[in-house]
């Protein structure tokens, strides 16, 4: 059998690059994006499309931000996809290779992001869970010094991208994936869980870190929408919307309290 042909629509560099302009982003900024390359439609050169035609809309001045998580780093009794055996979790624990800025890949953030990872002169942070890849004249201010116990607080990319008045891009994902929110989290008094992770020097290790979940966030993206200006429109057949993730994050911190109230503890993500 054949396959089906491509679903549209065509979409290029040039055409990403325009929709993004038309959209509002501006030549220089700094932008923090969360992307879906599928949402886009058929993109001719694939994810190298995108992130050339991101660059193209920021410009030489501007610098693109994006997350290359790696959640595999973690206690392989807490993966639920799939789930291992338990007879293998000391092992995997005792063999799990360390995080490694320049070769670990990311993992369930797209392949926009990874490819942003792997871009020439990316430079990306040292958390071995939630790390952030960079390019741009600002690259090295934004990931440098991210704290090996702070996923996504004051000492990691997300407080420094506030600090610079970046903004935030939405591009074919929905606010599930809006990493902002989780800065909101730090800054609200909240339990510490206990991380597992490789150590950088071998073995294993545990660390103290806030509790951080994505639960609810769709609703608190929803509220956040109706509430504060958050430009909406359409590049390619993706759905896309912007906004300053200093707002976000304001908005998050008087949400989160009275629509989530804090548990004594929430589990870990599964990976």
């Amino acid at each position: 059998m054949s396959a089906p042909p491509p679903t549209g629509p065509l979409v290029t560099r040039d055409g990403i690059a325009a929709g993004l302009r038309l959209l509002g982003v501006a030549s220089g900024e700094t932008l923090l994006v969360h992307s879906s390359l599928s949402s886009l439609g058929w993109v001719n050169g694939g994810a190298v499309a995108v992130v050339r035609g991101l660059l193209d809309a920021l410009g030489p001045d501007g610098t693109l931000v994006v997350p290359t998580q790696t959640g595999e780093q973690s206690d392989p009794a807490l993966w639920e996809d799939p789930p291992v055996p338990e007879e293998w979790w000391d092992p995997i624990r005792a063999t799990m290779p360390p995080y490694d800025p320049l070769v670990t890949p990311s993992r369930g953030v797209g392949v926009i992001p990874e490819t942003v990872r792997t871009w020439p002169d990316a430079r990306r942070s040292a958390h071995p869970q939630t790390s952030f890849a960079a390019l741009g004249p600002r690259a090295r201010e934004i990931t440098d010094g991210h704290a090996p116990d702070c996923r996504l607080g004051e000492r990691s990319p997300l407080a420094r991208l506030e600090g610079l008045g970046a903004r935030v891009l939405l591009l074919g994902t929905d606010y599930t994936s809006c990493t902002s929110f989780h800065l909101a989290e730090y800054r609200i008094p909240g339990p510490l869980v206990e991380v597992g992770r490789p150590a950088p020097g071998g073995g294993w290790e545990t660390v103290a870190e806030v509790s951080v979940t994505s639960d609810r966030f769709d609703e608190l993206g929803h509220d956040f929408e109706r509430d504060r200006p958050v430009v909406r429109g359409r590049v390619g057949a993706a759905e896309a919307r912007l906004f300053p993730l200093a707002d976000a994050v304001a908005y998050a911190e008087r949400w989160l309290p009275l629509h989530r109230p804090r548990p004594e503890e929430h589990p870990q993500p599964p990976v």
